[in-house]
């Protein structure tokens, strides 16, 4: 049988959730603004011929990559917070009431360096770096 929750509850999964949410939002715009610096650079070596541009496409790429993956481990942390508060997880940690206690929340797939090379994330920037690289090396 389910375990009922309370408005108690109800409002502290609503403030977990406002967490989750803005995290997701933020993982969203690092996607976004690293597309943006990286065109805007393959813009400027279009324009110019200087290859330069092009290794320097990698670094903003890089340093979106690591925020990115901040961002989600954070979102992961709180979907933990959210699991165990709502009694959906199959290895509950005790919970304070309205506590955000996402230090409880480490290794697996919490670490950085999971969510750094989970499948989506490392699709996204690996495949923008070998870009990258092949135009530095090719053109």
């Amino acid at each position: 049988m389910a375990k009922k929750i309370t408005d108690q509850e109800i409002k502290h999964l609503e403030l977990i959730q406002g967490a989750v949410n803005r995290f997701a939002a933020n993982s969203f715009q690092m996607k976004g603004w690293m597309l943006v610096v990286a065109t805007a650079l393959l813009g400027s070596f279009a324009n110019t011929g200087n290859k330069n541009f092009v290794l320097l496409a990698l670094f903003p790429t890089v340093v979106f990559w690591f925020l990115d993956a901040y961002y989600l481990q954070q979102e992961r942390k709180f979907r933990g917070v959210y699991e165990d508060v709502s009694g959906n997880s199959k290895d509950p940690k005790p919970v304070q009431p309205f506590a955000m206690p996402i230090g409880q929340y480490e290794g697996g797939k919490y670490s950085l360096w999971d969510v750094f090379t989970s499948i989506t994330i490392f699709t996204l920037y690996g495949s923008i770096i070998v870009i990258l690289l092949a135009i530095y090396f090719f053109l």
